[in-house]
């Protein structure tokens, strides 16, 4: 494995705006290629030009993970303005085009002012690209999804595990309470559910009873979404025993009772991300991915296909218009849908056994001191820093070098400097930013101040939302 060391994690930079009118899809197959990642079950640079970016809103958080991945300056930040938000959606749109998927995160968004949550998902949506609000759900009420939903909203994620030390639960089964819930709010709203949780040594054991939660709800949760704990920022999770990817993907196959094949179809580096997707009948798992080469064969032949992935009934349309051109494909499908409809014969007779789909994401982050370079190469995973996207490991790597950065807005008559420490606007570009950490922030260790240059930016950061 070639380990970046710290001197080229520092020199690692933000990719640069794409040519005018390059096709984003072709440059990102050009870099899983250059990662020698480039396979039949690749989605990136063939399905997509990135698997999503991180729209940071916030750096606040209302909870402490155990495994944070936060820098130790996070809580002391005050949140960016609005319109440097704005331009870093339309840098998103400059980079990856229409329908890329935007991550509206933090920290914890929904402490973000209200109002401006709203606008951030409006702008999104505005410019032809897919919102999702991925929160840790204690001030997601279901009058904000709602509110959000008709802002544009595509997908609420949810992240729920123990590592958050929620007063009053004291296991995974019990956080289930906590799920439950949150189905509730989102139950009836235009809006794709998806749960985050991550693995760890504390939690490993458990897993096949939080994935058989989700099986019960499949079709009300669509994707469920596991990320191997690593040592990434702030957090204190480093004390545990490591658990690793393929732990987590046994864990999810004993929970859902089936083979399910995580390398059929993915995107990014093989090493990073597993994706099975299942269908569920009558409460059993069955393997959509099981015959690899048969998902190779759509995946080619769907290539710059978008999916409507809350419209259930615009999702039937988009399938069968795609298998009617694609006849070879339409026989094979009705062939393995014939076959499952035998094996569940019975169940579907007797009972009418409800028919649901749902998808198991297992994500595995990488340690600052164990960046790998193909790794971070193939990156399907970006966060918009102020001066463009960058792999989300090589970003927790060095968080505060893009945090402790001053924004340069045009307001009243003419350009100022947000002070990220401060939370006011500067009328000339600060040298120097410095934080106070509180315990929350240090985790008690013994550090008193973080300090940052600011360094200089390019004209086009002062131009106005």
């Amino acid at each position: 494995m070639n380990v970046l060391t710290p001197q080229e994690i520092a020199a690692w930079r933000p990719y640069p705006p794409p040519p005018e009118a390059a096709d984003s899809v072709e440059l990102a197959r050009r870099r899983v290629a250059g990662a020698g990642q480039w396979a039949p079950w690749q989605m990136l640079g063939r399905r997509m030009a990135i698997g999503c970016v991180a729209l940071e809103v916030t750096q606040r958080c209302n909870l402490d993970c155990s495994y944070c991945y936060l820098s130790e300056s996070s809580e002391a930040l005050k949140d960016i303005p609005i319109e440097e938000v704005v331009r870093r959606v339309e840098a998103i749109r400059a980079h990856y085009g229409a329908n890329t998927d935007v991550q509206v995160t933090g920290g914890e968004p929904t402490l973000r002012d209200r109002g401006e949550l709203v606008r951030i998902v409006q702008e999104v949506r505005r410019r032809g690209m897919r919102p999702s609000l991925y929160t840790n759900g204690i001030r997601a009420s279901r009058g904000l999804l709602a509110e959000l939903a008709a802002a544009g909203l595509e997908d609420v994620a949810f992240h729920v595990d123990m590592t958050q030390a929620r007063a009053g639960y004291g296991s995974e089964r019990e956080l289930n309470a906590v799920r439950r819930e949150y189905l509730e709010r989102a139950r009836g709203l235009p809006l794709a559910v998806m749960f985050n949780t991550t693995a760890f040594a504390g939690n490993l054991h458990e897993l096949p009873d939080v994935v058989r939660f989700f099986v019960a709800h499949a079709g009300a949760v669509r994707i469920a979404s596991f990320q191997v704990g690593a040592a990434t920022g702030r957090g204190t999770g480093a004390a545990s025993p490591a658990v690793d990817a393929d732990a987590v993907k046994a864990a999810i196959r004993s929970g859902a009772g089936a083979p399910l094949d995580f390398s059929a179809a993915s995107a990014g580096h093989a090493e990073c991300n597993g994706y099975a997707y299942g269908v569920v009948v009558g409460g059993r798992v069955h393997d959509l991915f099981g015959d690899a080469r048969f998902v190779h064969a759509i995946l080619e032949a769907s290539a710059g296909v978008t999916v409507n992935r809350v419209d259930r009934l615009a999702v039937a349309r988009s399938a069968v218009g795609f298998l009617v051109r694609h006849p070879g494909l339409l026989w094979g499908v009705a062939r393995r849908a014939a076959a499952l409809a035998w094996r569940e014969r019975r169940g579907l007779l007797a009972t009418r056994a409800r028919i649901a789909k749902i998808s198991f994401f297992v994500h595995a982050f990488m340690e600052p001191g164990a960046l790998a370079r193909e790794r971070c190469e193939a990156c399907a995973f970006m966060v918009m820093t102020p001066e463009g996207p960058m792999s989300m490991c090589v970003h927790n790597a060095k968080r505060d070098q893009y945090l402790l950065q001053p924004a340069a807005v045009t307001r009243g008559d003419g350009v100022r400097y947000f002070n990220p420490a401060t939370g006011g606007f500067e009328i000339r570009l600060p040298a120097r930013i410095a934080v106070a950490l509180t315990r929350k922030n240090a985790r008690g260790r013994a550090k008193a101040a973080l300090e940052g240059t600011a360094p200089e930016m390019p004209a086009a950061q002062g131009r106005s939302a």
